[in-house]
């Protein structure tokens, strides 16, 4: 599925944690495309030319929760799948399409899930 799919759009406002998300993808050959906070996710959202497979998110972002961003996604991309990555133990209780993955997660775990959720969708 990999390079065949639109990108993966990664939001984090980590920079250390969004590299390593990123360099994974990308070694699983993700096309990835990267933000460091909602407001530069939601320019690439806004964008029609741009398609995407896939949004992860972190939960905690400084300028909107990963939440509200996911709302404001599915607003403007009813289809696109939402992966929440999170470090609290907090299950979250999310409507079909959106999906969740607890930081720290291991390279084959984020394979698993990224593959699962695109083979879903």
């Amino acid at each position: 599925m990999p390079r065949t799919s639109p990108p993966l759009l990664v939001v984090e406002d980590d920079d250390i944690v969004r590299m390593l998300i990123v360099e994974v993808l990308q070694e699983l050959d993700y096309e990835v495309l990267e933000a460091a906070d909602a407001q530069k996710a939601l320019t690439i959202l806004q964008n029609p030319q741009q398609p995407l497979a896939l949004m992860m998110t972190d939960v905690g972002l400084p300028d909107m929760n990963g939440k509200d961003l996911a709302a404001k996604a599915r607003d403007l991309r009813p289809e696109l799948p939402v992966l929440f990555a999170s470090g609290y133990n907090e299950s979250l209780d999310l409507p079909p399409g959106m999906y969740q993955i607890p930081k720290p997660f291991s390279i084959d775990q984020l394979r698993d899930k990224v593959q699962g959720i695109l083979r879903a969708d």
